[in-house]
């Protein structure tokens, strides 16, 4: 069970520090998904990414919303 927890934690890491790097809150990222077509509540994006169990497909949407290109995986 562990390891399940460092993958959740590592992908919710990602997303939050590209929420960051762009200054943008729970809010502007329900704003900026519902531009792409998904609508989706700040109080239930805030709650998918608290538990960090969130689908690929739901990562990649706010990935696209933000205007991410690129994700880097490696430590910096």
């Amino acid at each position: 069970m562990a390891k399940r927890k460092d993958w959740q934690a590592r992908v919710k890491g990602l997303l939050k520090a590209e929420l960051k790097r762009r200054n943008l809150s729970y809010a502007d990222l329900a704003g900026k998904l519902a531009t792409v077509g998904i609508d989706d509540s700040e109080r239930n994006i805030s709650n998918k990414i608290s538990r960090g169990t969130f689908t690929a497909v739901f990562f990649i949407q706010c990935m696209e919303a933000v205007g991410c290109k690129t994700i880097h995986l490696e430590d910096s």
